[in-house]
């Protein structure tokens, strides 16, 4: 086993296949142990609501936003797992974007959002560089 902090797609080989690989999407720099606690919650959903119930009608987008929010804000403040689910907090938010990122991708997404504001530019200005 290696501890080598590069792509496996960054160091290509002399197989023909790697000039073709290295200009994918490099999927093995998503930690498991991340696809792990999302898969998890997808599962929750599923047992709750069925399989892939976002692709059949469309997702209000602050709904699954605010549930991210409420969960990353449950995580920051000591919290590990949802009491409702038992399933790692961070899994649900990553879960709540994986959604949106599909009903987006497939035209399901009911984008609710409030007209563009300035939240990105005002970050940006107030970074300390």
């Amino acid at each position: 086993m290696t501890n080598s902090t590069k792509s496996p797609a960054a160091v290509p080989g002399t197989n023909p296949k790697d000039l073709l690989g290295i200009k994918k999407p490099p999927l093995s720099l998503v930690p498991p142990v991340a696809l792990i606690h999302c898969s998890m919650a997808m599962k929750n959903g599923m047992e709750k609501y069925g399989a892939y119930n976002f692709r059949e009608t469309a997702v209000q987008a602050l709904i699954y936003a605010d549930a991210a929010q409420r969960h990353i804000l449950s995580w920051i403040d000591g919290e590990e797992f949802a009491a409702d689910s038992g399933v790692h907090h961070l899994g649900h938010a990553m879960a709540c974007a994986a959604i949106l990122l599909d009903a987006q991708s497939t035209g399901m997404l009911a984008d609710n959002r409030p007209p563009k504001g300035r939240a990105a530019q005002l970050i940006a200005e107030l970074t300390i560089k």
